[in-house]
């Protein structure tokens, strides 16, 4: 078969000249028809986390950082960025702004290996949801940590390891965005202020007696915690120590009298200073 060379250079031609005159035409569109990004936007959406946690009330930090553009959300409510990001806002905005109160996450469960037992053996998928269908998880208390992992998976900044069989957090890490707590099948893991001095270190509702069967380390309701605190901000309801951190002191009373350790003194080590939030999510750190 022989090959005519003028047909060949027609054809690149025609093929060449339908891209060029396609090029124009999207090259036109774009120039007239095209959505001119807001800078204003892309300004404010630089200075937040990238965790797209939702604490602010948004689907994202994009829908965030278009609702603070347009003047319809505040700029204070991205509690990962903190105090960080509301300066950075501030500087954007030019208006003062009030950093959101840090607060991290705080696993309410101190059922270690020690502290308590296995009523069955699980040889399931590796996840604390799959494990809490099956009876509530094999552990003996229905209530504690089940030490899977999967809030450690779903936090962006590696601020949870698992230790002991329970889920522990690194505040120095931790950056609020409250991830976890949306994930815990068990419902265990709050947010609670960074300057907490006093915590909980239970969830179990039972009764003294059969609380304390399932780990030694549970609230058993004795109410000691409650009538020591004169600020009213220790209850126990439902066989179980709730502190109302708005009216806590930090006077760590109610620590001392707990009988059986499930409140505990804490010192919340913060992100380090000069650190900003996000570098700390994954994929963002240098």
């Amino acid at each position: 078969m022989s090959f005519n060379v003028m047909d060949i250079l027609i054809a690149f031609g025609v093929v060449a000249g339908v891209a060029l005159l396609l090029g124009v035409m999207l090259a036109l569109i774009s120039r007239f028809f095209g959505v001119e990004e807001d800078q204003k936007v892309k300004a404010i959406r630089a200075c937040l986390p990238g965790v797209n946690c939702g604490a602010c009330g948004y689907k994202g930090c994009d829908d965030y950082a278009a609702a603070v553009a347009e003047g319809s959300a505040k700029p204070n409510l991205c509690v990962p960025g903190a105090e960080a990001t509301a300066k950075e806002l501030g500087e954007i905005l030019n208006i003062e702004v009030e950093a959101p109160k840090d607060m991290i996450a705080f696993v309410h469960c101190n059922g270690h290996c020690e502290a308590t037992t296995k009523k069955a053996a699980y040889d399931g998928i590796t996840s604390c949801k799959a494990a809490a269908m099956l009876y509530a998880g094999p552990d003996a208390c229905r209530f504690g940590c089940l030490g899977l992992g999967d809030c450690a998976a779903a936090c962006p900044s590696n601020a949870i390891c698992l230790k002991d069989g329970i889920a522990h957090v690194d505040t120095s890490l931790c950056i609020g965005c409250g991830l976890c707590t949306t994930i815990c099948p068990k419902h265990i893991i709050s947010l609670i202020p960074q300057e907490t001095v006093d915590v909980v270190m239970c969830s179990n509702t039972q009764k003294g007696a059969d609380a304390r069967k399932a780990c030694s380390n549970a609230c058993i309701g004795c109410k000691k915690c409650e009538k020591v605190c004169s600020h009213n901000a220790v209850t126990v309801v439902n066989n179980l120590a709730k502190i109302d951190y708005a009216k806590c002191e930090g006077c760590g009373l109610c620590a001392d009298a707990c009988p059986t350790g499930c409140m505990k003194k804490v010192i919340f080590p913060d992100i380090p200073a000069g650190v900003h939030p996000r570098d700390l999510v994954s994929g963002n750190q240098d």
